[in-house]
């Protein structure tokens, strides 16, 4: 296929998926979702476990960002050195921004949450366009990505306080680059051996939203470990996957 149709498939996509969102009512942020199942105080510490569980995107983000910055960039392309760096920022920064949430759950403290999420999705989604289709493109995208991602996060923040919640295109930041990364992996080869690294975290994330969507279920099947608890341990797998691929990926020499 064409390089000019993949493109133009990864927009047609993209197209929809705006419509389809936007077709919808705006969505406020549902009060239900700050009440998790494990709300024990340890230690002096609320939520203890859905804080303290944030602990490994800390370790991650560090020795990411030390990866990246202070190392030679086998794994990776030089030319995304940033993307990566960006990535593994919005890592760390997830784990303190995450505590912050758990240890007084509302929506103020959620901004604080989902901020550095947003960071992190954006810097990926980013490298990967860079690795895959065009680095060009990636560099040009890089900081219309992060300033979109960061920007649906503040128009939900500010919806909420005018009481006309809408979450849309949070949801469309979050979720869109979940539909085309699949897409682009299938459809684009990278210069850089390692899909599996990839496909690797995209189980990650998809096991870790599962464990949150049965939050209460585990903690009560579990006898005391939480849904939530485990999204966060399962969700710092996927950037702990990305190092490995960093580490461990090589260029692919093809034949002339």
């Amino acid at each position: 296929m064409h390089h000019d149709h993949r493109i133009g498939i990864l927009a047609g996509i993209t197209l929809v998926a705006v419509i389809a969102v936007f077709n919808f009512a705006p969505i406020p942020q549902d009060s239900a979702y700050h009440r998790f199942a494990d709300q024990r105080t340890m230690a002096g510490l609320p939520n203890f476990w859905n804080v303290i569980s944030n602990f490994p995107f800390l370790i991650v983000g560090l020795i990411g960002m030390r990866r990246v910055l202070g190392e030679p960039l086998t794994g990776g392309l030089a030319e995304l050195r940033w993307m990566y760096f960006a990535f593994f920022a919005g890592v760390f920064l997830t784990g303190i921004g995450s505590s912050y949430y758990h240890l007084h759950p509302d929506n103020r403290t959620l901004v604080w949450d989902r901020l550095p999420i947003t960071i992190g999705f954006m810097a990926l989604f980013g490298a990967i366009v860079g690795e895959y289709v065009s680095i060009r493109a990636a560099r040009t995208l890089f900081v219309p990505l992060l300033c979109v991602g960061l920007a649906s996060v503040l128009y939900w923040h500010v919806t909420e306080l005018n009481g006309q919640g809408d979450l849309r295109p949070y949801a469309l930041v979050q979720f869109l680059p979940v539909i085309l990364i699949p897409v682009i992996l299938g459809l684009f080869k990278s210069e850089l051996q390692g899909d599996a690294f990839y496909w690797g975290m995209i189980a990650a994330y998809a096991l870790a939203k599962a464990a949150e969507f049965f939050d209460a279920g585990l903690y009560e099947l579990l006898g005391g470990v939480s849904g939530h608890t485990l999204k966060h341990l399962i969700a710092a797998a996927a950037p702990f996957i990305f190092y490995r691929a960093l580490r461990h990926r090589e260029r692919i020499i093809r034949a002339a």
